[in-house]
């Protein structure tokens, strides 16, 4: 059952601290977990100590620092400290990560907090530095045209190339411009028949969306395994060489299943990158053996949940991710 109550919310963020004690090669995620648990419990003063702390490690080579920044700044808004959370705020733009997430959240603390104009700044800043015109717009970063069209509709200007790009993606029944339409306040208020079921379409058609999202949290991720690791896997597990003939097949593999998911229309792909010590650990937990091949997509599925999942496929000017150091278009990103 999910929490509901401050105290529901209270006793999941003290398990999820708990696991992250267990767990510390996945504190990163489990932390920012219990943190949001906290904001929702109303207890946003732990919540940023919570964030602090990771920040504060720098023995922990966090995953997505600007992420953390940003969720730090939109709770530091949330009670009161809006100088700090402005600061952060610049200072992430000043950085110009190439982690959509991070300009997501940042983005949107300026438009809740009514800075339209410094939200579609940030918004366009963003794009700017992670689309590369012609590019495929990969599913990490389509929810930052989808809140760059709703802030440009609540600043009543006209469409742009990017607004109609967002219009292509948007796969719901009710078109964004109808979703993001400022006046659909007033129709909350109406008293005609026809303009309550048209918003009840509307609130169906977000729910929906949002439902989708819920029920994918995580990429579908396809599990890749370095040369090293692979090697030592293999000479641990023998059994498992059939389905690893060599470490080159195993990456073709890889790229081959992700592009036969894409073209089947699955969204929000990823890869997980395994290492021997934290498989045979999984393995432990389920009480099964490493050497069962059976156990290999549960594994990638669980280092997804624990947020070990990098988007696919990555902008074809970034290193690919195989680890080569190769751009990807010159490496796997070729046709």
């Amino acid at each position: 059952m999910r929490p509901d109550t401050p105290a529901d919310h209270t006793t999941e963020a003290e398990r999820l601290l708990r696991a992250a004690a267990r767990y510390p090669e996945d504190r990163e995620p489990l932390l920012l977990q219990a943190a949001a648990h906290l904001e929702l419990a109303g207890d946003r003063a732990r919540a940023t100590t919570l964030y602090d702390e990771l920040l504060g490690s720098p023995d922990l080579g966090l995953d997505h620092p600007h992420l953390v920044k940003a969720l730090n700044a939109a709770n530091l808004w949330e009670y009161g400290h809006e100088a700090e959370a402005r600061a952060i705020i610049e200072g992430i733009r000043a950085a110009g990560p190439h982690d959509p997430g991070a300009w997501e959240i940042a983005a949107e603390t300026l438009e809740a907090h009514d800075e339209l104009e410094a939200a579609h700044d940030y918004f366009s800043t963003a794009l700017t530095l992670l689309l590369a015109p012609g590019e495929e717009v990969p599913y990490a970063t389509q929810s930052l045209l989808f809140g760059r069209h709703r802030v440009r509709r609540l600043m009543g200007v006209d469409h742009d190339a990017w607004d109609e790009l967002a219009d292509t993606l948007h796969t719901a029944a009710v078109p964004l411009d109808e979703l993001h339409d400022p006046k659909r306040l007033w129709s909350l208020g109406s008293s005609d028949p026809g303009e309550l079921r048209a918003e009840i379409t509307r609130l169906r058609a977000e729910l929906g969306t949002y439902r989708t999202a819920l029920s994918r949290p995580f990429p579908v991720a396809i599990l890749h395994w370095p040369a090293a690791e692979l090697a030592e896997l293999l000479t641990a597990y023998p059994d498992l060489r059939g389905e690893y003939p060599s470490h080159p097949d195993h990456l073709a593999r890889l790229e081959a299943a992700l592009r036969d998911l894409h073209r089947a229309g699955t969204p929000n792909l990823g890869i997980v990158t395994g290492t021997v010590p934290s498989y045979e650990a999984f393995a432990a937990s389920e009480a099964a053996s490493p050497a069962d091949p059976n156990l290999l997509p549960q594994y990638a599925t669980t280092l997804a949940a624990r947020g070990r999942a990098v988007p696919w496929p990555p902008a074809r000017s970034a290193a690919c991710w195989c680890g080569s150091g190769r751009a990807y278009r010159e490496c796997h990103g070729v046709e």
